[in-house]
């Protein structure tokens, strides 16, 4: 799970709004810190902190077994920590190697260990190679995920899911409610719709938090990969 506040808004973000990409789907499984058991006789597991499965049951399960399901994940994303870090790079991007994820994704929303904070790789002939970045104008960090048929982006500390079909960002429970609540009050007012100027919300449906300095390592005593 999430180390602090700054993990914990990114990943809520993005398994709440894949989440609501995908509630039509009966075919397409997403998770938050789930574990995912790939080796049936030693019961070796992982739990990334969003994966997605395209061509499995969309249902709720207490784990994934891997052995009765149909495959593995195809999307992955980890939301990078000072306890984490070692084993996002290390044993674990080998795991999701292995496991045969076709797109490895890491954010780190301090930006404090990854250069650049968001990263994709993309599993080519048993290898990953790091997917392409585009910067735009304004400093957004633009790379695309085939699986997902989206944009990942970077927008200064915040991570968003973009669709290029709709031209439009993936939104969270809480900002689908916080847009509502503001156009509602626009009515209200006469005005007919959000105020001139105002903000796209953040994942949270509240102001983004400020970038905190490097957090206090952590120990964990959780044998998992």
């Amino acid at each position: 799970m999430a180390e602090s506040y700054f993990q914990l808004i990114p990943l809520f973000y993005a398994f709440d709004a894949l989440r609501r990409r995908y509630a039509d789907r009966d075919d397409v499984f997403v998770a938050a810190d789930l574990l995912i058991y790939y080796r049936r006789e030693t019961r070796d597991s992982v739990a990334p902190d969003v994966f997605v499965v395209l061509g499995a049951e969309n249902r709720p399960r207490h784990s994934y077994l891997l052995w009765q399901e149909p495959k593995g994940p195809d999307f992955v994303l980890e939301i990078t920590s000072a306890r984490t870090k070692d084993r996002d790079q290390g044993p674990k991007r080998e795991t999701y190697r292995r496991l045969g994820v076709r797109e490895y994704w890491q954010f780190d929303p301090t930006g404090d260990y990854l250069r650049p904070p968001l990263q994709g790789l993309e599993l080519i002939v048993g290898r990953y190679e790091r997917l392409p970045a585009e910067e735009l104008a304004d400093g957004t960090l633009r790379l695309e995920s085939k699986v997902l048929g989206l944009e990942v982006r970077q927008e200064a500390e915040e991570m968003r899911f973009y669709d290029p079909a709709t031209q439009s960002y993936l939104l969270s429970s809480a900002e689908e409610q916080t847009g509502a609540a503001a156009g509602g009050a626009a009515v209200a007012d006469g005005k007919g719709g959000p105020a001139a100027g105002s903000r796209r919300p953040s994942p949270s449906g509240s102001p983004a938090p400020r970038r905190s300095r490097r957090p206090p390592p952590g120990g964990s005593a959780h044998r998992r990969t």
